[in-house]
């Protein structure tokens, strides 16, 4: 199953459909369109960082998420539950993991001007959309993480980027 799928099922596409006044499909589109962008920053960052992180790149955003080495005062799988709620998504969380995957606000900014000029969708929406599926996906993955590997919640992260990065090659 693909992420796009997954988030559709999980409710994220409609979340974010009524919570930017906007129909499910053009959500749909626009998720479509800027999931692989995101997966491909997080593949980046997971082998851009050193020796010492096991994570590669990725060790600040899992740290950042899962609150540390202790885990316990991160956002990790809550993320999700954010975007998934009745209240709007705080985006500040979202627009970390992006400064974290893509390095600054001008490439965020350049992926929404990539994608508005692919898809004809209105690069302000694809701005909006950005932060709130960041937070689904590393909300999902961290969930997934820690589902399938309670104890060991930093490589669960990392095996689960490695299978949607994987997924995504093989498309």
């Amino acid at each position: 199953m693909s992420l796009a799928q997954i988030l559709q099922q999980t409710g994220v596409i409609d979340s974010m459909a009524r919570e930017l006044n906007i129909d499910e499909q053009t959500a749909r589109a626009g998720a479509g369109a800027l999931l692989p962008a995101i997966v491909a920053g997080m593949g980046r960052s997971s082998t851009s960082g050193g020796g010492s992180d096991p994570l590669g790149g990725l060790g600040g955003l899992a740290g950042a998420v899962l609150g540390g080495s202790g885990g316990g005062g991160g956002l990790g799988g809550g993320l999700l539950d954010m975007v998934l709620g009745q209240q709007p998504t705080p985006t500040q969380p979202g627009n970390d993991i992006l400064g974290n995957i893509f390095g600054s606000k001008d490439v965020s900014r350049s992926v929404a001007g990539e994608v508005a000029a692919v898809t004809g969708l209105d690069e302000n929406l694809l701005k909006r959309m950005l932060p709130i599926l960041a937070m689904a996906v590393v909300g999902y993955m961290t969930r997934q993480a820690s589902e399938d590997a309670p104890g060991a919640q930093g490589g669960g992260l990392g095996g689960i980027l490695g299978s949607i990065v994987g997924g995504l090659a093989r498309r």
